[in-house]
């Protein structure tokens, strides 16, 4: 019945390893990036992430970094690393993950993409670049 697999969805998502919940988030998330909505992927980012940067400002450093690759054309997971402790940012959960894609301009570029536990108890996207 309907009402008894509701009833599961906490117990699926506590049996999930943080690594999985946050790909899952930096997945969504890096969709909405890669259709243009910017506003959306600011709104939907870690507060920490709003706190740092304007919206403005993201659309602007999407603009400027992100349009010139052209279309995501492969996108593969190569690692996912979670910690406690991150360089230049407060203590908290975060889970690193690594990415080999390919862009129309770009032919081999590594994104990493960094979700975090935020302060709902969802994971969002902290951080990103590509290099």
């Amino acid at each position: 019945s309907l009402l008894m697999l509701w009833a599961l969805c906490p117990w699926v998502r506590a049996q999930q390893r943080p690594e999985e919940l946050a790909e899952q988030s930096a997945e969504s998330w890096l969709a909405l990036v890669d259709s243009g909505n910017s506003a959306r992927s600011w709104e939907e980012a870690a507060s920490i992430f709003k706190a740092a940067v304007t919206e403005e400002q993201w659309k602007s450093a999407l603009r400027a970094s992100r349009d010139p690759l052209g279309k995501v054309l492969t996108r593969k997971r190569v690692s996912a690393t979670y910690t406690k402790t991150l360089s230049g940012a407060p203590d908290g959960e975060y889970v690193v993950i690594q990415y080999e894609s390919s862009f129309e301009h770009k032919r081999s570029a590594i994104e990493t993409v960094t979700p975090m536990m935020d302060q709902d108890g969802n994971w969002r996207v902290s951080g990103c670049y590509i290099k």
